[in-house]
């Protein structure tokens, strides 16, 4: 069993220094003015979309009976946040604080606000595009806005592929890494013996469909996010003579990068590069990945969906992402911890642990929730990624990615921290890009449905979109 533990150290070592060197590639200034750049451009395209959050958010509680679909537009949003509220509202943003600095903290949250309008952006594409399946299973995603909208069949199969290996990588490895990680750091439980219970729980679950899926995170996600930011309320309650002086140094940083807690930082190209792929893995804005669930929202037109969608964004990274960083480094402020970049995945323990007798294992229940459900949310993205490959003619396809995907449950559980996080951020980087084309070749159309709907104010209108058979 030593040897064979070895050997995969071994092993994963290699192969996070391959994975890293092709990271550090993609993630330069062309990557980076890409996601950036089509955030600005959807924001000043469609008047700031972001000034109707609140109206979103009324939009999310709502009941939209009678609208064609297979979840209410709240189970849609709750799994959507499932797939996105996850470690990498956690120990994503404890990596790039230490990593990147405490500035990276600022570009996180600029990425999110501006996030919002292309979260809104796609997932309004994503419904104007959708199809029926021949079962009646409506369906849809950035793989059938390429293919119906552009023709681009060939684009729309590549993008499938690369939401495979973001599912298996950022949706399944880095969510089953952190719990694993967490139980052995709190519990000292072998990560061996978590490995085998959440393959285990993983595959009692996914063979439910969607609807399975959606009634747990719609059970787990809404309570445990609430808990969460409870607890960090009472951390900068705890540390509430810090706060301030945080908020001060993640702006000042933000643009004179400076290390913090032992990590290094090597300067503003890395912490912008930190802050801005961790806020890109944390909230999934133009990436793809949350429009292929709000596809399948029952929704009277896509605006309304799409602006229910928008407001994921907005929960994951503007509110649970900013608290998190903001009482990380009041943490390290009030504290002095002090710690080295490879233990980066203890920065929140060691912040929660200053709540008496509850902190660590609050923190523990909380990670495993978020982790557990992010990876039931990323097995439906999956499963259309897969089918759409296959044109839906058969479900065996579908079964052999349940069992792949199992099986991934257990390997991302042993993989080291630092591997998985490389391979999520290089795979979320290859998703970027046949995403976001059709959102500027088709901004007319964008704009065509937003001022029919939203500006003309129609929002509560039913569309009369035929949706085609797959």
């Amino acid at each position: 069993m030593n040897d064979f533990r070895i050997w995969i150290e071994g092993f994963f070592g290699g192969l996070n220094e391959w994975i890293q060197s092709i990271n550090d590639a993609i993630w330069g200034w062309p990557m980076l003015l890409l996601l950036l750049g089509t955030h600005m451009f959807l924001t000043f395209r469609l008047r700031f979309p972001q000034r109707y959050i609140f109206k979103a958010i009324r939009l999310s509680v709502s009941n939209d009976k009678g609208s064609v679909g297979e979840v209410s537009p709240f189970a849609a949003l709750v799994t959507s946040l499932a797939g996105t509220i996850g470690t990498g509202n956690i120990v994503g943003v404890a990596t790039a604080l230490v990593i990147g600095g405490p500035g990276a903290l600022l570009w996180c949250l600029l990425t999110g606000i501006l996030g919002i309008a292309t979260k809104y952006a796609e997932s309004l594409m994503a419904l104007k595009y959708r199809v029926r399946r021949k079962d009646g299973v409506v369906v849809g995603g950035p793989m059938f806005v390429l293919s119906r909208g552009l023709g681009l069949k060939s684009l729309a199969l590549i993008f499938c592929v690369f939401t495979l290996i973001m599912g298996f990588s950022g949706g399944n490895f880095i969510q089953t890494n952190a719990i694993a990680e967490t139980l052995n750091d709190a519990y000292g439980i072998d990560v061996y013996v978590t490995a085998v219970v959440l393959t285990l729980a993983v595959c009692s679950v996914i063979f439910f469909g969607l609807k399975g899926i959606a009634g747990v995170c719609a059970s787990l996600v809404p309570f445990m996010a609430v808990i969460y930011i409870i607890g960090c309320c009472a951390l900068l309650v705890i540390n509430h003579a810090f706060v301030w002086q945080s908020i001060v140094l993640i702006v000042e940083s933000a643009f004179n990068p400076v290390a913090l807690g032992g990590g290094m930082v090597g300067g503003f190209m890395i912490s912008l590069q930190y802050g801005v792929s961790r806020g890109l893995l944390s909230n999934e804005s133009g990436m793809g990945s949350a429009p292929i669930i709000a596809a399948a929202a029952k929704s009277r037109n896509p605006v309304r969906q799409a602006l229910v969608s928008s407001t994921s964004t907005f929960w994951d990274t503007v509110v649970v992402c900013t608290i998190t960083g903001i009482v990380a480094v009041s943490s390290m402020l009030a504290t002095g911890f002090n710690w080295n970049p490879e233990d980066n995945g203890l920065v929140m323990q060691l912040a929660f642990a200053q709540i008496p007798v509850i902190g660590p294992h609050l923190l523990t229940l909380i990670i495993f929730t978020f982790a557990f459900s992010t990876v039931l949310g990323w097995t439906y993205c999956g499963e259309r990624a897969i089918e759409y490959i296959y044109g839906g003619k058969s479900r065996k396809p579908i079964h052999v990615f349940r069992i792949c995907w199992v099986v991934a449950t257990f390997i991302g559980s042993i993989m080291p921290l630092e591997l998985v996080w490389n391979i999520g951020t290089t795979a979320a980087a290859f998703m970027i890009i046949p995403n976001v084309v059709p959102l500027f070749v088709l901004s007319r159309i964008l704009v065509k449905e937003t001022k029919y709907y939203l500006w003309d104010n129609r929002i509560d209108e039913v569309s009369n979109d035929d949706i085609p058979l797959m």
